[in-house]
């Protein structure tokens, strides 16, 4: 072995006395070979050139379309009242509201206006890819006005026994300015927005941790709107729900007050096996004690809305008087189901009918 060492020595000192014939190193000659090297000793160089030539060619431009300023505007806009299990399914579909940003430019409807915006769904069945399907079709309420409508929710639905008035920031809820694309490298405190959504900022992933009837509380929302040169409904109407807690299974029924008589209502009910005869005195009790309590809130609501209008200056009047609601739903596209069938005036029972619909 040592014999070995020493031949490979000399040999390797034999070498290096004669530069003309380089010892053969495939890994040096492959890394120094030149440039444009032949296709003998130069195969694997040859491959890299090539593979570098390919990569400074300059690649094929791609073609991004530009987000319209107000593409995302319907989204923002918060769709009161929808179940939260829904809300994935309602975005899945690509609605297109160009209507609505068309309102905003130079000579469109809203345009030059501060508006305030909020979203809702309304489930309908519809046809959509060759078949008959519930689906969640959203719109867009735009309310034309100086000042914010209202700061409160209402929640109400036909399983909750009284309706709740309640500050919008209870509901996590709030009017903030609406953002567009072009503007948003800028400072926010710097612009003066005219649009403005209704936002929430409850996150859904907090869900789980809260009560059941307050997540229900959120599908029960609806935009609130007193307008005091506007006789409520409520204020005339004779007819008051009633939800007694009967067992097996409690009473839902409506009672007139001008057309029903208190015996012959639980007679009634008592016939169509809804009310057991031996509960017939407490619900009779029960229907007084609700029709006396709506009778009261329709005298105070009388009352309030004559103060409200004895203490309104010209200028708040003049507001209610030109304020328009306006409602949007997208425009027909090859992606999305025909709703031309669909759009309604009716907001909620609040608002009632927008003036018009788009």
């Amino acid at each position: 072995m040592r014999k070995g060492a020493k031949k490979r020595s000399a040999s390797q000192r034999a070498a290096a006395s004669k530069p003309d014939q380089p010892a053969e190193d495939t890994s040096v000659a492959t890394s120094q070979a030149p440039r444009g090297g032949g296709t003998d000793a130069g195969g694997p160089r040859t491959k890299r050139a090539k593979a570098s030539r390919r990569a400074a060619e300059p690649a094929e431009p791609e073609f991004v379309e530009d987000k319209r300023n107000l593409e995302d505007l319907w989204m923002a806009a918060f769709p009161v009242g929808t179940e939260w299990d829904q809300m994935d399914t309602l975005y899945q579909i690509k609605w297109n509201f160009s209507n609505l940003e068309e309102a905003f430019e130079e000579g469109g409807l809203l345009y030059g206006r501060r508006v305030y915006l909020f979203g809702c769904t309304e489930p309908q069945l519809v046809s959509y890819r060759g078949e008959s399907k519930i689906i969640y079709i959203p719109a867009v309420v735009a309310v034309v006005s100086p000042f914010p409508p209202s700061d409160k929710i209402g929640i109400k639905s036909v399983q909750r026994e009284s309706e709740e008035i309640v500050p919008m920031k209870q509901m996590k809820m709030d009017w903030v300015p609406y953002i567009p694309f072009d503007d948003r490298g800028r400072q926010v405190d710097r612009l003066k927005s005219e649009i403005f959504i209704l936002s929430c900022t409850q996150r859904r992933a907090a869900l789980k941790h809260l009560k059941i009837d307050t997540v229900k509380k959120y599908e029960y929302c609806l935009p609130y709107f007193n307008d005091p040169l506007r006789e409520d409904e409520d204020e005339q109407s004779t007819v008051v729900p009633i939800l007694y807690p009967a067992e097996p299974k409690p009473v839902f029924c409506e009672y007139d007050w001008v057309l029903d008589e208190y015996e012959d209502f639980a007679e009634n009910l008592i016939k169509e096996e809804e009310l057991s005869e031996d509960q017939k005195e407490a619900f009779t009790a029960y229907v007084k004690e609700k029709v006396k309590e709506a009778k009261k809130a329709n005298r105070e609501a009388r009352e309030a809305r004559r103060k409200a209008l004895e203490e309104m200056n010209e200028e708040m009047r003049l507001a209610y008087e030109n304020m328009r609601i306006y409602k949007f739903y997208p425009v027909q596209t090859p992606d999305t189901p025909d709703i031309s069938n669909c759009k309604a005036p009716f907001v909620n029972r609040y608002y009632r009918r927008a003036h018009e619909v788009l």
